[in-house]
């Protein structure tokens, strides 16, 4: 598949086209990768925890029971909120996807809803957890004919959902389809502070006011971070249009310059905001 099949656009809510590129089938399962064998090592450490715990538990003349109580909770959490947690964070990512410079994205441009986080997360137990469960069973109780025909079938239910991002444009699992989400290839070229320093230098030569800055909130500020690390003159100009117009800017000036004097200007107030403990998601939070 050529690269540019991987090219989307998103329309954000200020009318902005984006241009994204979405992961591939490879970065996507060299993602999930990671984020299983850190989930098995940590899984591995709490069990050993858990059994210290057990051994200590014997000695003192209990039975056991609470401890076991204890894996099977721990283990529910991890299997099943470990991505959720992770990519209901300000990244949208687990560590798998972090490390391959991968990010969930809400497809109709609007914000990461914890709804869409977990119903793309839920519908991983169908796709990977119980056909696995169910393989994994099976292959131990094959007996016959019969049995062999339950893993043939399994096996090929696992297929089914494992290879499906390959056979259809934009990369997309079951739970992506559900949840309305892509995943995008997004690394990051600077560390997130040098776009604000490099915008502060900037600041000298702008002075935005509270009310040119309250207009935005957390959402519309990771979009600009994403808009300026696009190196896309053509969707710098139109977001910078975008923003002059909302807040009444009529100077002119270069669109780079003034889009990342606004990040550093609304970065630093959101984080003044929110030590005060006030935090605007976005500009439809009052």
């Amino acid at each position: 598949m050529d690269q540019s099949a991987v090219q989307r656009t998103l329309i954000t809510p200020e009318g902005v086209d984006l241009r994204l590129k979405l992961a591939t089938a490879g970065q996507r399962a060299g993602a999930f990768a990671i984020d299983f064998g850190l989930l098995i090592f940590i899984i591995i450490i709490f069990t050993l925890l858990v059994v210290w715990a057990g051994v200590a538990d014997f000695g003192s003349g209990g039975d056991g029971e609470v401890v076991t109580i204890i894996w099977l909770l721990g283990y529910f959490l991890l299997r099943n909120f470990y991505f959720i947690v992770f990519e209901m964070g300000r990244r949208s990512a687990t560590l798998g996807k972090r490390i391959l410079g991968l990010r969930v994205v809400a497809r109709d441009g609007g914000r990461l809803t914890a709804d869409a986080v977990i119903a793309r997360n839920l519908m991983r137990e169908i796709e990977i957890y119980l056909p696995l469960s169910f393989l994994f069973s099976s292959g131990l109780e094959t007996s016959g004919a019969a049995d062999g025909i339950l893993v043939l079938t399994g096996f090929l239910w696992s297929l089914v959902f494992l290879l499906f991002p390959l056979f259809n444009k934009d990369r997309l699992r079951i739970g992506d389809i559900v949840a309305g989400t892509w995943v995008l290839h997004a690394p990051r070229r600077k560390l997130e502070h040098d776009l604000a320093s490099s915008g502060h230098e900037r600041l000298e030569r702008y002075d935005f006011s509270e009310e040119q800055l309250a207009v935005y909130g957390e959402y519309e500020l990771k979009t600009l971070e994403r808009v300026l690390r696009s190196d896309n003159n053509e969707t710098l100009a139109g977001v910078a249009n975008t923003i002059r117009a909302k807040i009444g800017w009529e100077h002119g000036d270069d669109d780079y310059d003034f889009l990342n004097a606004y990040y550093a200007a609304l970065s630093a107030r959101l984080e003044r905001g929110m030590l005060f403990g006030n935090r605007r998601m976005s500009k439809y939070d009052e």
